[in-house]
């Protein structure tokens, strides 16, 4: 029941996203038109820490196939141990925090985050993210795609 919940917040949250999304060139690669599902499962790519952060990290990149759509949404579970490195940011971006715990360094400051969380780091902002205890960190990460899609 929890966990419905958090999906239903979640694509909640892509759908606001999307509204007025500007459309951005198709992708090189084969684009795939048209609604679709896709399921977390079949997407998992075994990944170091983003932006040179440590560890290991599962990567769920839904949509990178979407013909027309300049919006990146995806899943990211930061594994035992594992960053996502400081890092100042190009564009707007969000963390939404599904479980797990993590510290966050927002324009350094530091701050513990956890389930519920949402984080909004605009352009120009610093900032990284930290695995804590025992459980995988895991995350949504949503932005505008700022070139197309790579095969």
């Amino acid at each position: 029941m929890r966990k419905q919940r958090w999906s239903r917040l979640v694509c909640l949250l892509a759908l606001a996203l999307c509204a007025g999304v500007a459309q951005a060139a198709a992708p090189a690669c084969a684009p795939r038109s048209g609604s679709y599902v896709e399921q977390a499962r079949d997407l998992a790519v075994d990944q170091p820490g983003p932006h040179e952060g440590q560890g290991r990290t599962t990567a769920y990149p839904f949509f990178e196939q979407a013909a027309d759509f300049d919006l990146v949404f995806r899943q990211r579970a930061l594994h035992r141990g594992a960053s996502i490195g400081e890092h100042r940011n190009d564009k707007d971006e969000i963390y939404y925090v599904l479980s797990g715990r993590g510290e966050l360094m927002l324009d350094e400051a530091r701050r513990e985050v956890g389930p519920g969380d949402a984080i909004l780091t605009r352009k120009g902002s610093t900032h990284g993210l930290k695995q804590l205890g025992e459980q995988d960190l895991v995350i949504v990460v949503v932005y505008r795609r700022v070139q197309p899609a790579e095969c």
